[in-house]
């Protein structure tokens, strides 16, 4: 059992190894994220990979799990959510990879 200031850092590290490299988790994208071109997308997924403006507001819990982006004039947000291994319920311990699943989101601002 860790406490709370290690368990928040561990879980903010994960959270930044996966929004980097989208690796170790999923990625979904809402319909009209994915309907864009090719090379607009391209741009939002690094932009979100490149994310690095976290503040009090945006980020009360300390965890790097959400942030805005504009591609194109157009507001963008993403999100990690945190579940279970079967990704029917929440995880009991978003700093444990070993029992969590994470989800990223992309989703233009007006459909959060």
């Amino acid at each position: 059992m860790t406490n709370v200031a290690e368990s928040t850092e561990r879980t903010r590290l994960l959270n930044d190894n996966f929004r980097t490299t989208f690796v170790g988790g999923r990625i979904l994208t809402t319909a009209s994220v994915a309907e864009l071109a090719i090379d607009v997308k391209a741009r939002l997924f690094l932009a979100v990979q490149s994310y690095a403006v976290f503040t009090e507001a945006d980020d009360p819990h300390r965890e790097h799990d959400f942030g805005a982006v504009e591609i194109d004039g157009e507001k963008y947000f993403w999100k990690i959510d945190y579940y279970d291994l079967s990704q029917r319920g929440g995880s009991e311990d978003p700093s444990d990879p070993a029992q969590t699943t994470r989800v990223l989101t992309i989703m233009r601002a007006d459909e959060y």
